[in-house]
């Protein structure tokens, strides 16, 4: 059983591992030219950032998968942990193939809408069935945060399963677009679920997140504004998939709403954006996801991931004294 302690200390150890594999990284991803193309569709002002090495999630994927495989060792719920490497593994390699074909093969498409989607599916799939026939304590109820209300799905839970990895992968996705805004974020939702998990003797779950957590913040001291590095679809497809399988696990998926609630708005951005040019020819925002509308009004780069860093805070919060109830 870990305690406070050992969980500290490992998500030191990540952070260290991860501060320590960016720079030695960077000048290799730059030699390899894997660096970021900027669409000419968005703001003017990130054409500076062309070339910007990116895959940069490899850099906290690794530290996460070396202290989760080493702490299988030592955990009581090895398969909670095991669905995580599973989770980060899976999701991580579309994401790198995605930016493989991208950034090496200099195609601007990657992966097919179709392909990726049905690469997650897969994930999923496999995700589902160790919860289902290998850990007991997991729920095919969706709960409702903040009651003792509960929604039994039976099999259409392998449904719910599909759809919350997947969509909230791509709304990580979706939301890494500017500066350490996906990055913080993340380290904000892990951190409320770490709570959560805490305060639930969800053991092997805390661990995983401590784990991730002080890799995360390695690898944001180089991807925060100026980003020296981002974490392309390798970082951010993992990140949405973890963060949807954590509160999965910790019977409480419909906290992430809450605790997520600006991978949400930006996704919700779009989605609306889409629905009404085509419905209407209208747009409601200057571009999507919402983060860019708010640079063509004046808004800094800085100021917006600042403000939408503190309203994912607050929302982790809330989500934490909902959870505790």
């Amino acid at each position: 059983m870990f305690t406070l302690l050992p969980l500290s200390i490992l998500g030191l150890a990540a952070f260290i591992l991860t501060a320590v594999l960016v720079p030695f990284s960077l000048p290799i991803l730059k030699r390899l030219k894997f660096g970021q193309s900027i669409r000419k569709e968005g703001p003017k002002s990130h054409q500076v950032k062309t070339g910007t090495p990116t895959m940069g999630g490899l850099t906290y994927l690794i530290p996460i998968l070396v202290f989760a495989l080493i702490s299988l060792l030592f955990v009581d719920d090895v398969y909670k942990m095991l669905v995580l490497i599973i989770v980060t593994v899976g999701f991580g390699l579309i994401g790198f193939i995605d930016d493989y074909i991208i950034v090496v093969k200099k195609d601007n498409t990657g992966l097919t809408s179709k392909q990726k989607f049905l690469a997650q599916i897969a994930v999923s799939v496999i995700v589902y069935f160790i919860l289902t026939f290998a850990i007991p304590d997991i729920s095919s109820a969706v709960h409702i945060p903040g009651t003792g209300f509960s929604i039994p799905l039976g099999i259409l839970f392998i449904i719910w399963i599909v759809f919350w990895q997947v969509g909230f992968s791509n709304a990580v996705n979706l939301t890494d677009g500017l500066d350490g805004l996906a990055t913080g974020l993340s380290i904000i939702a892990s951190a409320s679920f770490l709570v959560i998990a805490l305060m639930r003797g969800e053991m092997a779950v805390a661990l995983f997140l401590t784990i991730m957590i002080g890799a995360l913040a390695g690898f944001l001291l180089f991807n925060k504004y100026p980003a020296k590095l981002f974490m392309g679809d390798t970082g951010s497809l993992a990140l949405g998939g973890i963060i949807a399988t954590v509160s999965i696990m910790l019977n409480d998926s419909l906290l992430l709403l809450i605790i997520g609630i600006v991978f949400v708005i930006e996704t919700a951005s779009v989605m609306l954006q889409v629905a009404s040019f085509k419905l209407t020819g209208k747009r409601i925002f200057k571009m999507t996801p919402i983060h860019h509308h708010f640079e063509l009004i004046g808004w800094s780069e800085w100021k917006i991931v600042i403000v939408f860093w503190l309203t994912g805070a607050a929302a982790g919060v809330i989500g934490v004294l909902l959870g505790a109830v």
